[in-house]
């Protein structure tokens, strides 16, 4: 006697949570898109704004993302999604945690949700993102993080909306 899960319960409550929380996730999202562009635009302001408020930023984000991810306790991925949102908020290595995380997410997600190739993505673009602060450090400090920041919030934020919008449209498939 084998025990086996079944798999397409397993799918259908995931979906369940899933659509049941996509209005957050997608707020979350459209928030980072916004606060993206505007580092994207003035990347010197940018730079001078994350400088000071750095601390600030990963800590809330980082009580932002783990409020959202605790109420997605019985997904997938869920403890790696947790740490990810305690290294934000303790951190200042986000693009490469962010980055492998967000991958490592995207895979295990990919049998369950439709958007996971834009999770991946967001974690390549974080992990393009830690390469170029490297090999450029310091030498364009002045610009280069707020400009990296904002790229970096603009894709996690379009990633998030991919995947709100995905799981949105999943409640039909629970009927």
């Amino acid at each position: 006697m084998s025990i086996e899960p079944d798999i397409e319960g397993i799918r259908r409550q995931m979906a369940a949570t899933i659509h049941r929380h996509w209005k957050l996730v997608l707020a979350q999202g459209i928030v980072m898109m916004v606060l993206g562009f505007l580092a994207v635009a003035e990347p010197n302001v940018a730079t001078f704004a994350v400088s000071i408020f750095v601390g600030w930023l990963f800590f809330i984000g980082g009580i932002f993302r783990a409020l959202s991810v605790w109420q997605s306790r019985a997904l997938p991925g869920f403890a790696w999604s947790l740490l990810t949102a305690l290294l934000a908020i303790v951190f200042g290595a986000f693009f490469i945690l962010e980055g492998i995380t967000a991958i490592v997410l995207a895979v295990q997600h990919r049998g369950h949700l439709r958007s996971w190739g834009w999770v991946l993505f967001s974690g390549i673009v974080d992990l393009l993102l830690a390469l170029l602060i490297w090999d450029g450090w310091p030498s364009s400090a002045d610009w280069a993080i707020g400009l990296l920041v904002g790229i970096n919030m603009l894709f996690f934020g379009l990633s998030l909306v991919m995947t709100a919008l995905t799981a949105r449209l999943m409640g039909n498939q629970l009927r």
